[in-house]
């Protein structure tokens, strides 16, 4: 039997079957590892890619205590680096730490400095009781107990120490700055400053439904925990008109998205709530009390359109400060966190910290 296939005018004959199926399996053949070298050489690529990133720090999991209670912790540590510099950072309000920390802590480490970020008691990984729960004087303790932890580790150079703290917790940093005189640096990205002017300004005037469920939620809870073992719950975040939540300006619910890079709500309701009493414990919290106690360098960063504190809170906490430096951007409270205001602040940042923690050579 034989096959025929016409080319440029020519005929050309392949005679019987099996000799077109060898052919055929030729073909398939040469495709098949000409496919599979050029697939490997893209793995390969992309494998020397991953490589030269993930050499330029390692992530070790750590644990240490607070109060009893188990705290997990990441520590960045910069290769190449004897004894680096370290930086600390926790979370704002609500917040855990693989929520756009990571991000902050590996531009860090790629420019020389040790990273050590944990969470708070009951959020996240970390044990304790109960769960979620916002309150200033026990993030302080947590956060007491991270800057004696840290000092112990002899893979960090603990005597050139920054802390770093961003929402409410750049208002711990202030607080834990002005109580540790040793600190080489601080800091506060959109800061918490003021519970007064905060509750005052941002909710009694503004909004005063707000104020009154928020009255209604923080005694609820206060007789909860009182009278049984359960806690009286809020929302974290949400939007306006939706059921309570301590964050729930226009851009709070999507903000906090932005942070957690979940696309479904529903997934993210899961952690969204907290204790109530958190209203009245926030809004005696002021961390301006403290600024002028602060003695390191201080960077201080305002956003000019914050909905959830006083814009023109963190410009007055540095004013108090003997070494501040403050710098404001045209971005709401949650846009430092991503995309170009990311970029611009984290460059910001790390360069503030190479020189007041004297890194000498950037990864």
């Amino acid at each position: 039997m034989e096959y025929k296939y016409q080319k440029k005018g020519k005929v050309y004959t392949l005679e019987g079957g099996h000799k077109m199926t060898k052919y055929r399996l030729l073909i398939l053949l040469l495709l098949f590892f000409a496919i599979s070298f050029s697939w490997a050489k893209e793995a390969l690529a992309l494998t020397n890619q991953l490589t030269e990133a993930s050499t330029q720090f390692t992530r070790i999991d750590k644990t240490f205590i607070s109060q009893g209670d188990k705290l997990k912790a990441w520590l960045y540590l910069p290769s190449g680096v004897l004894t680096p510099p370290v930086v600390i950072m926790a979370h704002g309000f609500g917040g855990q730490r693989w929520m756009r920390l990571p991000a902050y802590a590996e531009r860090f480490a790629q420019m020389g400095m040790a990273v050590f970020v944990f969470d708070y008691r009951g959020f996240n990984d970390s044990e304790g009781e109960p769960r979620n729960y916002v309150n200033p004087a026990r993030h302080l303790e947590d956060w007491d107990a991270a800057i004696a932890y840290v000092k112990t580790l002899n893979t960090v150079d603990a005597k050139r120490m920054a802390l770093w703290g961003t929402s409410f917790s750049g208002g711990h940093v202030i607080v834990e700055a002005a109580k540790y005189p040793e600190i080489s640096a601080v800091v506060a990205q959109v800061p918490f400053t003021d519970g007064i002017s905060t509750a005052w300004n941002n909710y009694i005037l503004d909004d005063p439904m707000f104020a009154l469920k928020g009255t209604y939620h923080g005694v609820a809870d206060i007789l909860v925990s009182l009278f049984t073992k359960h806690r009286h719950n809020v929302r974290i975040a949400g939007r306006p008109g939706e059921a309570f939540a301590m964050m729930s300006k226009p851009d709070s619910m999507q903000g906090v998205l932005k942070l957690t890079g979940i696309s479904d709500e529903k997934d993210f309701e899961s952690t969204n709530f907290c204790p109530g009493n958190i209203v009245f414990t926030l809004t005696f919290y002021r961390p301006i009390s403290r600024a002028n106690k602060v003695a390191c360098p201080a960077l201080i960063i305002g956003a000019e359109k914050d909905t959830l504190f006083p814009p023109k809170g963190p410009k007055k906490m540095a004013d108090k400060m003997k070494k501040a430096t403050y710098i404001s951007m045209p971005m709401g409270h949650f846009d430092p966190y991503v995309g170009e205001p990311f970029q611009k602040l984290v460059k910001i940042m790390g360069d503030f910290l190479k020189t007041n923690l004297r890194v000498s050579s950037a990864k």
